[in-house]
């Protein structure tokens, strides 16, 4: 296929997040294709990604937009009005907008789905809190807002032609909130990368959260569950929340802010177990953390759930799940930990993350992208 004829389309380029991590392959595979987005933050992603042909929306002349784009919210429908032309293929990779582009008449639009819209379908009091008369009124005006939105976000799915979920709680997503049949390919890990030591040690007495600090990914639990217990937690990220954390934490909470990957993957293989106590829509931190042999205590539901081996759900485990978002929750379940620390083989959480290597996300995605141009059956041919 024409690399100039494939168009891709992103929600918005402004660091190699998970969502990047999977549009990369892609970008060294059709280096001369065009990539829409609504913004771009120049030297914030891949230089495989940097060297396509990027075209941002109107939003990006905004002044010092991608310090607050995330509150552009209510534009970015507009923004997104993509009619794309002259394209063979159009592949969106969509947690908000991309998915909305119009491809040509008869062209097929594959897209890869990390979630219908969570600000609008399941998570909107983890975003949009009500809290007091003031908190009250505006949730009947963000009430209002929102209801608009999930219509244009059911409306605009029927431009998509096929959908390809990343984990099956996404998929479940995708028939709720649009009514419509997905596959699932989970998104890639770079196990060649995340390894465990190449010294082998004793793990240190630390536990570990890695990611952005969202309300919705509820490290609070984390922080004041090792802050009760008088276990040592070790925080790496930033965002919204950083500040009220750094309030709640007792003496062993430590906060690193962000840091590059070769920090997060030392730490990962010194932990004593990643703490991840958020629903994820799949979780790509948990298998990073099992490439390098690090067990995972986890909320158990959504993403994490397909990806790692709980305590008692068969031979070879590599976490603990927990049943509900609750200090005491989590508080349990690092104890539990804790007694059955023998059960946990490094081995066996490396070989878990291997089964989402980099190389199989390949296979089954370019797969299936090429079945659908070539008019050849949909569905996931699984690589071994």
């Amino acid at each position: 296929m024409d690399a100039a004829r494939v168009v891709l389309v992103h929600d918005w380029l402004t660091g190699m997040r998970g969502g990047e991590k999977c549009l990369e392959p892609l970008a060294r595979r059709w280096p001369a294709a065009r990539l829409l987005t609504l913004l771009h933050k120049p030297g914030s992603i891949s230089p495989a990604i940097e060297r396509l042909d990027i075209r941002p929306s109107r939003l990006n002349r905004l002044p010092r937009v991608h310090r607050y784009y995330r509150y552009l919210l209510p534009a970015m429908p507009f923004a997104a009005g993509w009619k794309v032309a002259d394209a063979d293929l159009v592949v969106s990779f969509s947690h908000c907008v991309a998915k909305s582009a119009r491809p040509p008449a008869g062209v097929p639009h594959v897209c890869y789905c990390f979630t219908p819209m969570r600000y609008a379908w399941h998570m909107q009091e983890a975003y949009f809190r009500k809290t007091g008369l003031v908190g009250r009124l505006k949730a009947a005006a963000v009430d209002k807002l929102l209801a608009a939105i999930r219509d244009w976000d059911r409306r605009t799915a029927d431009r998509v032609t096929h959908f390809v979920a990343i984990s099956r709680t996404v998929q479940d997503r995708i028939k709720e909130c649009y009514g419509r049949g997905s596959v699932v390919i989970c998104p890639p890990v770079d196990t060649d990368f995340y390894t465990p030591s190449p010294a082998p040690a004793r793990r240190e007495d630390f536990y570990l959260v890695v990611s952005a600090l969202a309300p919705y990914k509820r490290f609070d639990l984390a922080v004041e569950a090792c802050s009760r217990l008088g276990k040592k937690l070790v925080v790496i990220g930033s965002g919204q929340d950083a500040a009220k954390l750094r309030a709640a934490a007792g003496p062993g909470v430590e906060f690193l802010g962000w840091q590059p990957d070769e920090v997060i993957r030392d730490h990962l293989r010194r932990a004593k177990a990643l703490l991840f106590p958020g629903e994820e829509d799949f979780g790509i931190v948990p298998l990073e953390a099992q490439a390098c042999g690090c067990p995972v205590v986890a909320f158990g539901r959504g993403g994490a759930t397909e990806t790692v081996r709980g305590l008692g759900d068969g031979p070879d485990p590599t976490g603990v799940f927990f049943p509900e978002q609750t200090v005491d929750a989590v508080a349990d379940a690092i104890d539990r930990f804790e007694r059955e620390a023998d059960r946990f083989d490094p081995r066996a959480a490396r070989r878990q993350a291997l089964g989402f290597r980099r190389e199989r996300f390949e296979a089954e995605l370019f797969g299936y992208l090429d079945r659908v141009v070539t008019g050849e059956p949909a569905e996931v041919r699984r690589a071994a």
